[in-house]
């Protein structure tokens, strides 16, 4: 096994991880927070954001952009391939619909929630907060998971052709 070979095997992990994590949050995070009190669903939405910057989940989501353009860069060397532009598709989709909609969409409504004091908030204020955030929080984690295991799916598929 050479080094294309490896960090392909890489690439794929690394996706697949983050992929895995969007898709367990879609369909189980959310909706069991979603069965919360305003303030419930808000502190717990707020502790989830603390914990997951961590290594693990670094490793996996900034790996993905990473190692995704590397192996593709390593395709485009090998030869301009079907791999090739499934690696390329791969990345794209990767860093638009996970990377970019993450940063620019799931970020900034995080940051958003952590500015607020949940401790000294009013019911009215805790309502409000949370209609502007869960739909659309929940709506660009529905487009970063999908986007997440495309990217996945594209990536497996262009490792195993030949």
């Amino acid at each position: 096994m050479g080094f294309y070979q490896i960090i392909q095997i890489i690439a794929v992990s690394l996706t697949g991880l983050a992929a895995g994590l969007f898709y367990s949050y879609a369909c189980s995070v959310t909706g069991g927070l979603g069965k919360l009190s305003d303030r419930e669903y808000l502190m717990a939405f707020q502790s989830i954001n603390n914990v997951i910057l961590n290594a693990w989940f670094f490793t996996s989501f900034m790996g993905s952009l990473v190692v995704l353009p590397a192996v593709t860069w390593f395709s485009y060397n090998a030869g301009i391939n079907f791999s090739f532009w499934l690696f390329l598709s791969a990345t794209v989709i990767y860093v638009v619909g996970v990377f970019g909609v993450t940063i620019f969409g799931n970020v900034p409504l995080n940051n958003m929630l952590e500015s607020t004091n949940l401790n000294t908030a009013s019911l009215q204020e805790l309502f409000s907060l949370r209609e502007r955030f869960e739909a659309s929080w929940n709506k660009l984690n529905l487009i970063r998971t999908i986007a997440a295991v495309v990217s996945f799916i594209i990536a497996v598929i262009a490792s195993i052709l030949k």
